[in-house]
């Protein structure tokens, strides 16, 4: 999935991203960026991660940059 960050907080490590699929929040939570390459996220970027369902919400993992076919 594709989106754009919305907010990040560093000092908790949370957030939002807009998924470009169908304009969805998808949260950024304290693991969000655990294994992927960014230590930090800024509003407007561009990134793709996959999505998991935590506590019932979607939550975005294993981010990266790039881009995904449709």
């Amino acid at each position: 999935m594709q989106g754009v960050v919305k907010l990040f907080d560093r000092s908790t490590g949370t957030g939002l991203v807009l998924s470009d699929s169908d304009g969805s929040e998808v949260a950024l939570d304290s693991a969000s960026l655990d294994g992927s390459i960014f230590r930090d996220l800024r509003q407007g970027q561009r990134i793709v991660f996959d999505v998991e369902t935590v506590d019932g919400r979607q939550v975005a993992r294993a981010l990266r940059v790039g881009s995904e076919g449709t």
